[in-house]
């Protein structure tokens, strides 16, 4: 007789700690994805593999070969952090931390990075701006990542008085990260906002010809346009009118950052860079080395970022679950010491306290709330 039991899924995810605080975050986002595989009955196979200043001393290579054949023959990619004083404080250095990332990105055909900034209630004080200015903030940055004026032709005359910079879009690339930024908003509060420099750059031109080609096929979602000069004042006046920005390469490299300060804290922060091939996830912070090893660092941004690939999966809920932990650790007034909480975890401790929020159904949650607020997690 045919065995007709159903099978556990399976996932191959390539993990690249990295450098600096890399380690120590990606080891918390792995707890939690280890707490959503006992949970939703799932399973994660992890391939570690090398990447930036530690693949460089270990293998004379920021990206070896076996890293980027473990990341293809992977379903998704856990990327940490990468850079390290010793490369960042040496200008004759010939091989750098990130011409590995670069060269990744280029190998997994990554042409859309995704950055959701939201804010959380418990933690506005930190942010920049006046709490009523960021209160409810919830956009999705959809920025382009391979073409465009940073991989268009480029030179400086010979006698050095002059260079130039050529930036180049086919419709083919606005449009694929278009039709990922409407389905997003169709997720969402079903509006995007384009952003560009349509009244002086041909290419800005092109964008709105093809996104607004493209627009008809999501007729639920509503489109604007903004010029990325104003875009830029207006993230900062008013973030909470935006859902989804789309964007090409350089202004989204500008105003994603821009956005981060929004919450206060870059260690909330994850993002995604979706691929030909695979999908990478990562937080945004870097690998702030002087805090490596100090069991300091915030792990929330890489957990989060663990939430967008497990989502990109298929397990909605899963990631839902983890997003519902991280608020509600937040709401509790618990986190690492930047964020300046009434109770002070350090980066494993929290990661720890986050996985068992995870696999605990969430009935339970609040019956253990004494023992959260006492560090007493049957998992701590």
């Amino acid at each position: 007789m045919m065995n007709t039991q159903p099978t556990t899924p399976k996932h191959k995810i390539a993990v690249l700690p990295g450098d600096g605080i890399g380690p120590e975050v990606t080891e918390q986002a792995i707890k939690v994805m280890d707490a959503v595989g006992e949970r939703f009955d799932t399973v994660f196979e992890y391939c570690h593999a090398d990447v930036g200043a530690i693949a460089i001393d270990r293998h004379g290579d920021p990206l070896p070969e076996e890293t980027v054949e473990a990341c293809l023959n992977a379903d998704a990619v856990f990327f940490g952090a990468i850079g390290h004083p010793k490369y960042d404080n040496d200008p004759s250095a010939k091989v750098r931390p990130e011409q590995g990332l670069l060269r990744l990105r280029k190998a997994l055909g990554l042409y859309a990075n995704i950055r959701p900034v939201k804010t959380y209630d418990k933690v506005l004080h930190l942010s920049p701006l006046r709490e009523d200015r960021v209160k409810g903030t919830d956009l999705v940055i959809f920025r382009e990542l391979t073409s465009g004026i940073y991989f268009g032709e480029k030179g400086t005359a010979a006698d050095g008085q002059s260079a130039f910079d050529t930036c180049s879009y086919q419709v083919e690339e606005i449009g694929r990260i278009t039709h990922l930024a409407f389905q997003q908003a169709m997720l969402r509060r079903k509006k995007v906002t384009l952003v560009d420099k349509a009244n002086v750059l041909e290419t800005s031109r092109l964008w709105r010809k093809a996104v607004k080609e493209i627009a008809p096929q999501y007729p639920e979602v509503a489109l604007d346009f903004m010029f990325v000069d104003n875009a830029a004042m207006q993230l900062i006046q008013y973030p909470t009118q935006f859902d989804v920005i789309l964007t090409n390469n350089m202004f989204g490299d500008i105003l994603s950052d821009e956005a981060s300060v929004l919450t206060g804290s870059m260690g909330l922060l994850p993002s995604a860079s979706v691929g030909l091939h695979t999908s990478m996830y990562e937080p945004i912070h870097g690998s702030y080395p002087q805090a490596a090893g100090q069991d300091i660092a915030n792990p929330m941004a890489a957990i989060l970022s663990a939430a967008m690939l497990v989502e990109s999966l298929g397990l909605h809920e899963a990631a839902n679950a983890i997003r519902v932990s991280v608020q509600y650790v937040l709401e509790k007034g618990i986190g690492t010491p930047e964020l300046k909480p009434g109770m002070v975890y350090g980066c494993s401790q929290l990661g720890d306290l986050i996985a068992h929020l995870v696999a605990e159904p969430e009935d339970e949650i609040l019956v253990r709330e004494e023992k959260i607020s006492q560090r007493l997690s049957t998992i701590i």
